[in-house]
């Protein structure tokens, strides 16, 4: 099992209505290094969802229940998509402050990749953060 972080503008697609949905497809991912992860991501692996634009912080716990299938949403097969369900609340979001702020953060690839959209999460970064807002 791998762990991710998956980003998404809450405006475009939030936590809540993956929530409400409890699965959806997780498409339209545009950059070649975000592809190359998701062709990685597994079915059970577990995915941060963090929120980008004016909040910036990891709001859930979703799992990949469908890995890497042709992206209904572009054109060809040079794109991939997976689905995720929910899986569950955080007690609190995590903010990108806060993961700055610590230095134990400083392997993340969120601290030095801002604009990556999908990024790996090394398994004791998983558990910490699980530590830390469960």
């Amino acid at each position: 099992m791998k762990y991710w972080l998956l980003k998404t503008e809450p405006n475009t697609f939030s936590w809540q209505q993956l929530k409400e949905r409890k699965s959806e497809p997780w498409d339209g991912v545009r950059n070649y290094q975000a592809r190359n992860y998701m062709r990685e991501i597994s079915v059970g692996d577990f995915c941060f969802i963090y929120h980008s634009g004016e909040e910036k912080q990891i709001v859930g716990l979703a799992k990949c229940v469908k890995s890497n299938y042709p992206d209904p949403t572009a054109p060809g097969e040079a794109w991939v998509c997976i689905d995720l369900a929910f899986e569950k609340d955080l007690k609190r979001p995590l903010t990108l402050k806060e993961l700055k702020e610590d230095p134990f953060f400083i392997d993340l690839p969120l601290i030095k990749h801002t604009r990556l959209s999908v990024m790996p999460v090394p398994d004791f970064i998983y558990e910490r953060i699980i530590q830390l807002v469960g």
